[in-house]
């Protein structure tokens, strides 16, 4: 791991996620690229008059002034952090940085949602799961220790998956000790025998040339995938969830929803996401 991404906006979530980050870097020997993004209005940019131009020179300033303070930890202390101000709020910007970056990883703080957000509301962090390429590690509280000895990477052993899957095998091999590859049966349209699960199972490990991740494989049962992921790392102790997800957007995003983005929603475990 040579660089990771993190986005930040200055709250307690941003800070859990500085010091997730500032431990994956230290461990791996990896630059922190801190990225805040300002919410300034294009008519600042566009508009030459002194009021505008003094009006985004203060807001640059105190950005400035504010994100020294942030980044004042001791446990930053000899890590490579490459502070970064971006002028608009484009959550598609931190896929396009990590790109240009060559990132490894994003790594971002999420409150995640209550019962009575709006469905129109949406989380920052939804954004950049959906739409990023880059594995995103989503954490909600404090995490210093990112030695992870149990992980749990979830699958449907589709064909469609097996990219995202290797994606995901090359990282937590470097994250984590023990591997958990899990599929949840569940009672509705996805249900399966235990025999059609072999069958597929051995199907994808096949075409994924990853035989040796058959010991690896847990199976388990639940009215959705989310409870099965979520009950079944209470259940054996998980450290770590791994998700694959579609990156849907708009309407297909509205009525198909997304198990990845209700995991990361639900679980207090930190959640890192692979788009398929």
């Amino acid at each position: 791991m040579k660089k990771i991404i993190l986005p930040v906006d200055f709250s307690k979530h941003s800070e859990y996620a500085l010091e997730t980050a500032a431990t994956l870097a230290k461990k791996h020997n990896a630059q922190l690229i801190v990225m805040n993004m300002l919410e300034l209005s294009e008519s600042i940019f566009s508009e030459s008059s002194s009021d505008k131009q003094e009006e985004m020179l203060f807001m640059l300033a105190s950005a400035n002034k504010t994100f020294e303070s942030f980044l004042d930890k001791d446990y930053l202390e000899g890590i490579d952090v490459v502070p970064m101000i971006k002028r608009h709020k484009v959550f598609k910007e931190v896929d396009i940085i990590a790109k240009q970056e060559d990132a490894d990883l994003i790594v971002m703080g999420s409150r995640g949602h209550s019962n009575h957000d709006g469905i129109f509301t949406g989380s920052n962090t939804e954004k950049v799961v959906r739409h990023s390429d880059t594995p995103v590690l989503v954490v909600k509280r404090k995490h210093t220790n990112v030695d992870f000895d149990n992980v749990v990477l979830a699958t449907d052993f589709s064909e469609e998956s097996i990219p995202a899957f290797k994606k995901a095998s090359n990282l937590l091999n470097t994250l984590g000790n023990k591997i958990t590859l899990l599929h949840i049966n569940t009672p509705h349209n996805g249900f399966r025998s235990t025999d059609e699960i072999e069958t597929k199972a051995n199907e994808f490990l096949e075409k994924a040339d990853a035989k040796d991740w058959k010991d690896h494989i847990k199976y388990a049962s639940d009215y959705s995938v989310e409870d099965g992921v979520l009950n079944h790392s209470k259940r054996t102790g998980a450290q770590l969830l791994a998700m694959t997800t579609h990156g849907k957007t708009g309407l297909s995003h509205f009525f198909g929803g997304s198990i990845a983005e209700d995991v990361v929603n639900h679980s207090m475990l930190p959640v890192i996401t692979f788009k398929l």
